[in-house]
């Protein structure tokens, strides 16, 4: 490893962990949702997270889960932390032990972290399958998230943070790169694309995003479906994003304060964005939703991840332009699906364009094993056509 980058190993002091389990013993909850009559299913949900979920989720966390294991998956996959702009971020590095691997990197966005791709990098760094694509995995934290430094200052946006990763896959030693991303870490793999084509070799994203003003003449069906549940999402569920955009500091209290006000928070996306008919945990298991939860509550990172809000939302330059060879992939339960035609005027070459029966917004949790897949093949043209 370079100087300017060093190892770094998980672990929260035991003073940490059990004042999480007291916090969470002592917590005030609030009366049922008055939706609570509801069958099974969304209605359920429609004030937010029931309680009945809520209390099952907070038992489970202050007596069965165990963060310790977490930990450990981190370190074995390899952590290290350098610091770039005067902001030290960490981020996982695991080399693949094959001499044809890609350097690939992972950008998580929010409310997720690092925790959700430690299931698929040892898959990817060395598959089982001698003729897949093999990667060397780097999966960074975004400022402000897990384990990186918070920002002090205003000015960590999207393009910003595209820029950081070129330097940080360079440090590695990784001058070109594949990139992949859905959320906020496929806004800044389209940065990526866009920006720095002389170090992207091609992205793979699962957020594809046209240019503004664009019409529906011409669109399919479906494709007018998505426009239209997309324009729903924002029009009504999508006051977090508002909140967190004008108002971080004010949420950042409850988040950093309250296990339980933060768990409700985030949990409520992880339901509300998944394929699934009520609970999240009908595809994502507790202990991977937990592990993220924990992460952002010992690194008290509520208030300072939600600032990506503040610096980015809508922030994508219109003009930019993607011509290095793109793979696309749209999970039927995201929260934001764009029609291949949109997509087509920034992504100039979409060299693979893919639309699964099912998953949402978090596939390397929901459907770990497709979402695999389909990230390599996505991957292989877009190298082969890159040739």
């Amino acid at each position: 490893m370079p100087g300017d980058v060093h190892a770094f190993e998980s672990h929260a002091s035991d003073a940490d962990l059990e004042d999480l389990r007291a916090r969470l013993t002592a917590a005030r909850l609030p009366e049922p949702e008055t939706v609570r009559g509801a069958a099974s299913g969304p209605p359920r949900w429609d004030q937010g997270v029931p309680l009945a979920d809520l209390v099952d989720v907070v038992n489970y966390w202050r007596t069965g889960y165990d963060w310790r294991a977490f930990e450990e998956r981190l370190n074995a996959i390899g952590q290290f932390r350098t610091t770039i702009d005067d902001l030290g971020i960490h981020f996982l590095h695991r080399r693949s032990a094959r001499a044809d691997a890609t350097p690939l990197i992972l950008t998580h966005g929010w409310p997720g972290s690092i925790a959700e791709f430690v299931d698929v990098a040892d898959e990817l760094a060395d598959p089982k399958d001698a003729d897949a694509p093999a990667f060397h995995v780097v999966v960074p934290s975004l400022p402000g998230f897990g384990y990186s430094d918070k920002p002090a200052t205003t000015g960590w946006g999207t393009e910003k943070i595209a820029a950081a990763w070129v330097e940080l896959m360079g440090r590695l030693g990784y001058d070109t790169f594949a990139a992949h991303g859905g959320d906020w870490g496929g806004n800044i793999t389209t940065v990526l694309g866009g920006r720095f084509p002389a170090h992207v070799l091609g992205i793979h994203t699962t957020f594809a995003e046209g240019p503004p003003g664009l019409t529906t003449d011409g669109l399919t069906t479906v494709e007018r479906t998505w426009a239209e549940e997309t324009r729903d999402f924002w029009h009504h569920r999508a006051a977090y994003a508002k909140q967190q955009a004008t108002r971080p500091q004010t949420i950042g209290y409850s988040l950093v304060d309250s296990p339980v006000g933060l768990l409700a928070w985030l949990l409520d996306k992880f339901a509300d964005w998944s394929d699934t008919e009520d609970s999240p945990f009908e595809t994502i298991s507790r202990d991977r939703v937990l592990d993220d939860v924990t992460l952002y509550w010992l690194t008290r990172t509520g208030a300072s991840a939600a600032r990506i809000y503040y610096e980015s939302h809508n922030a994508l330059d219109p003009e930019v332009r993607v011509d290095v060879p793109s793979a696309v992939t749209m999970y039927p339960r995201d929260v934001e699906k764009c029609p291949r035609a949109w997509a087509q005027e920034r992504y100039r070459q979409i060299v693979r364009w893919g639309s699964p029966e099912s998953g949402g917004h978090f596939p390397s949790l929901e459907v770990p094993e497709y979402f695999v897949k389909d990230l390599r093949e996505g991957l292989a043209a877009v190298l082969a056509a890159g040739r």
